[in-house]
């Protein structure tokens, strides 16, 4: 997973995308203003995902009248591959819209016009949301390791005593001895027994 991105951290390097040159022009000079660095302006989300891979900015900005379903696409590949936070600004209020922008990993969907003085707190609070994201997701993904790990613990304990006649305790013991005999992890060495077991029906 990506480092955190600190809204302190300036410039921020910022990937444009903007179909409209009069906006596009407004876009960036609000940007510089509040003491980013455009990477990248683009009229069109159809390689974003690549331009991410190749340029990782910090931070991805969307300028558009209306979210369509090609751009959304591509954000749900950004988001699960390569996340990084993505405000979009929109005159599209529809709740629809809305709800389909942020599943796709919009961090902060802005409708009706862009205030330059409003930018750095958009990013900021887009940066925020992000981070906090990405850690919940973390934590989730880290609980649920742990979940799997006790399940093949309990599996492999089970395999043991049903094959040796041992007891819970005296299963456990034999694992955490093969564990540490190998260097290993016990739940690494309870899975290898698991999956080895499962081979051989």
């Amino acid at each position: 997973m990506n480092p955190p991105v600190k809204p302190s951290e300036f410039p921020l390097r910022v990937l444009l995308v903007d179909e409209t040159f009069e906006r596009a022009a407004l876009l960036k000079h609000a940007l510089q203003d509040a003491g980013c660095k455009i990477v990248a302006h683009v009229s069109s989300s159809a390689d974003l995902p690549g331009l991410v891979a190749e340029l990782k900015p910090d931070l991805i900005i969307l300028d558009t009248e209306s979210p369509d379903r090609d751009t959304l696409e591509n954000l749900c590949v950004i988001r699960r591959d390569q996340p990084r936070p993505i405000v979009m600004f929109t005159h599209d209020d529809d709740s629809d819209k809305i709800h389909a922008a942020i599943r796709a990993g919009v961090s902060a969907y802005v409708v009706n016009g862009l205030k330059s003085e409003r930018l750095r707190p958009i990013m900021d609070v887009a940066i925020a949301r992000f981070n906090e994201f990405q850690a919940m997701r973390a934590d989730l993904a880290k609980a649920e390791g742990q979940l799997s790990e006790r399940k093949d613990v309990e599996r492999a304990k089970g395999i043991l005593m049903k094959q040796r006649g041992w007891s819970e305790e005296e299963a456990y013991q034999a694992l955490r001895k093969a564990a540490m005999d190998k260097g290993s992890r016990l739940a690494d060495v309870a899975r290898q027994l698991v999956e080895i077991t499962e081979l051989l029906g």
